[in-house]
């Protein structure tokens, strides 16, 4: 059997609510510690975590 290794990954989002209802609520990832800026979830073992932007955080993509 293969062992799993974990990793993070941090993300930026505009709306903390939003992130909350879309990893916990559809999902299903359990959340972990939060902060008025960022939410930690258990994505099957491995630890994302949504970090609030402003506009000015936001990249212009590629």
């Amino acid at each position: 059997m293969t062992q799993l290794a974990p990793f993070h990954i941090a993300f930026p989002v505009d709306d903390l609510d939003a992130a909350r209802d879309f990893y916990g609520r559809i999902l299903g990832c359990a959340e972990g510690r939060s902060a008025a800026d960022w939410i930690d979830f258990n994505l099957y073992g491995h630890q994302i975590v949504a970090h609030r932007v402003g506009p000015a955080g936001r990249g212009r993509g590629t």
